[in-house]
């Protein structure tokens, strides 16, 4: 047997090997999240204690079903779900576990309503628990700007046309992003008002380091950005099928447009503009978190959710996202 080969059968790690029953137990749940989040040393969230004990059931030593802790130091009662997006949440924590697994393993995301079928839970609150989970993956570029060969495109999110004839014409009722990739590294993504060189340009400026070589097509929104940037600004000429010259190419960049765009016809089907933001951000997390084994993705994704909050009157009118 080869040296890194596992028996059949057996989980990639530990991880994976407990979150099938963090998802069905509520109680293991709880320690999975704890011992991501805390590790061995659990603290209090609001002082940083780690003089902390658990809160156990009257007249037993068993802790009590929500899991909650007591800071010796500021006296204040906390649990797992405590300064995260899953604060207040009444949703069981195993069905957060599960939520969070599918999020950041299924390569094109995972749909409210698919959530909804598998955990019981009514598709408001399903909504609800995945634009928490979205919101807690929008990590951007933790302060350090893309550097190296960027390639920059943006592209269209609506229906497909109906006819050939009025595909320009449904450009107009389409919202317009835009995506900035390493070779070999990470992508950001946001989505913008119109596609003019004011916008490209200044989000350029604004995230890619000034020593990096841009890669563009034949878009002319792009000119004289190479002025700025050591590397220079090359470009292919789609228009002409030229689609790689040497190293010159957005095939990178073209082929995470193809993971946006597969998750929005094949798995949410419909996404509100309003909302659009928090879908690319999901994306754009597990491109990011690519080269990472599935449980440690999710375990990333969890400690990306702390010190996040999203209340429920910021993202009001669910009814429009999918």
């Amino acid at each position: 047997m080869a040296k890194n080969q596992k028996k059949v059968g057996t989980a990639k790690s530990e991880i994976v090997s407990d979150i099938p029953l963090a998802c069905a137990d509520e109680k293991a749940a709880v320690e999975f999240l704890e011992k991501h989040r805390w590790k061995d040393a659990p603290c209090c969230p609001e002082c940083g204690d780690t003089d902390v004990y658990t809160i156990t059931m009257r007249c037993s030593d068993e802790r009590e079903k929500n899991g909650r802790w007591r800071c010796r130091g500021c006296g204040k009662l906390y649990s797992v779900r405590t300064g995260t997006v899953m604060e207040e949440s009444r949703i069981p924590l195993r069905h957060w576990v599960y939520a969070f697994w599918r999020a950041t393993t299924s390569k094109k995301g995972v749909s409210a309503k698919e959530i909804q079928r598998h955990t019981g839970v009514s598709y408001k609150s399903a909504l609800f628990l995945m634009h928490r989970i979205r919101f807690a993956m929008a990590d951007g570029l933790v302060g350090k700007k893309l550097s190296g060969v960027v390639e920059c495109d943006e592209a269209f999110i609506g229906g497909k046309p109906r006819h050939k004839a009025t595909e320009n014409r449904g450009l107009k009722t389409k919202q317009p992003i835009m995506a900035m990739v390493e070779r070999n590294g990470r992508v950001h993504t946001r989505v913008i008002a119109n596609v003019t060189g004011k916008i490209l340009k200044g989000a350029i400026r604004e995230v890619v380091d000034k020593a990096s070589t841009i890669m563009t097509d034949e878009n002319w929104c792009y000119k004289a950005i190479g002025k700025e940037y050591d590397g220079g600004h090359k470009t292919v000429n789609h228009k002409k099928h030229q689609y790689v010259n040497g190293d010159i190419y957005t095939n990178t960049v073209e082929g995470y447009f193809s993971l946006v765009k597969r998750g929005v016809y094949g798995i949410w089907h419909n996404v509100s503009r309003k909302h659009l933001h928090r879908y690319l951000a999901a994306t754009e997390f597990r491109y990011n978190h690519r080269h990472l084994e599935d449980g440690e993705r999710v375990v990333a994704a969890i400690k990306a959710g702390e010190g996040k909050r999203l209340v429920y009157r910021k993202s009001a009118n669910m009814e429009d996202a999918a």
